[in-house]
């Protein structure tokens, strides 16, 4: 299943090619909301819209103003929330956000405009979105990977970073595979699992939810053929060291954010003697692997194993594990 940027996008693109689009990001947060600096939602004058702003809150208030006429500049910015245009709307835990609303009429340059944007969110490459208030978006280039969609504001001039959402990218089924997943999503992570094994598929597919995709493929060839993007956190979480070290084998040769492998102190080491003897890792290889994967906080059962991946990978997404070598 896309995630939820991704779909936006897409229904962004098939309803530009017949009518006008008005495509909404949030800037800017304060106080506690729903949706984090940089979600998406587009809305139509047939009263439809694909995404969110606010987990439900405002997208009513926004559909009734499309309505009535407003929000007609290519580029403006509106609050909702607490001191925003309709106090009388509040968010679930107060606060309130910014939004920054484009008017796309259905021309051919706005389609090229999604879908470059589009092409970004699916991980193929990062842009610079830069545009001045009230003017629509004049440049869209190319840049660096960064951790995900980011976003500047000085004053009238908006510069958002566009790049794919988080992915976290599982080797193979197993207990604690399934709360991983489970958490992911819930942290708004696509999660994509490769799993071949019959037997494996057998046991666990039946508690696989829907949105997570499954790549029936061994996982160290589905890397070798498709690679993955650089916001991409690959965990081998099996105790099968066919699967795990050729899963490892391939990571290294990926942009991958977090590699991790699942074991004791003692399972890890012989596993970094293999590695050492078959593959012949480097001293930046092994700095790239956490192994025993997950923070440190005494886990037993799946679950608490799970909750310990989840938080070191979102540690490393979010640049503190960086922060604190800096230190």
């Amino acid at each position: 299943m896309q995630h939820l940027d991704n779909q936006v996008i897409a229904q962004a693109s098939d309803w530009l090619a017949h009518h006008p689009v008005w495509l909404c990001t949030v800037l800017t947060t304060y106080g506690s909301s729903p949706r984090a600096p940089g979600a998406l939602m587009v809305a139509n004058a047939s009263g439809h819209f694909c995404g969110s702003l606010s987990g439900g809150c405002v997208e009513e208030d926004f559909l009734q103003r499309i309505a009535a006429g407003e929000y007609q500049q290519a580029s403006q910015i509106v609050r909702y929330g607490e001191g925003g245009l309709t106090p009388n709307i509040a968010l679930p835990c107060g606060g309130s956000l910014d939004v920054l609303i484009e008017y796309l009429p259905a021309t051919q340059n706005n389609m090229d405009y999604l879908q470059r944007m589009g092409m970004a969110l699916a991980g193929h490459y990062a842009l610079t979105k830069s545009l001045t208030l009230p003017a629509a978006c004049d440049h869209l280039e190319l840049t660096n990977y960064h951790n995900a969609t980011q976003v500047m504001r000085n004053d009238d001039c908006i510069t958002l970073h566009l790049a794919a959402p988080p992915r976290l990218l599982i080797a193979g089924l197993s207990s604690v595979a399934l709360y991983c997943a489970d958490f992911a999503c819930a942290l708004g992570f696509e999660v994509v699992v490769c799993e071949c094994r019959e037997d494996v598929l057998e046991n666990f597919l039946p508690s696989l939810k829907a949105d997570i995709r499954l790549e029936k493929q061994f996982p160290a060839k589905y890397l070798e053929q498709k690679s993955c993007h650089a916001n991409t956190a690959i965990v081998a979480l099996t105790h099968d060291p066919r699967m795990d070290d050729l899963t490892l084998m391939e990571a290294v040769n990926t942009p991958a954010f977090y590699i991790g492998a699942m074991g004791s102190q003692r399972n890890s080491a012989r596993r970094r003697e293999r590695l050492q003897t078959i593959a012949d890792f480097t001293t930046e290889d092994f700095s790239r692997l956490h192994a025993p994967v997950g923070l440190p906080i005494g886990s037993k059962t799946p679950a608490e194993i799970a909750l310990a991946v989840m938080a070191d990978i979102v540690k490393h997404k979010n640049g503190i594990a960086q922060e604190n070598a800096a230190a």
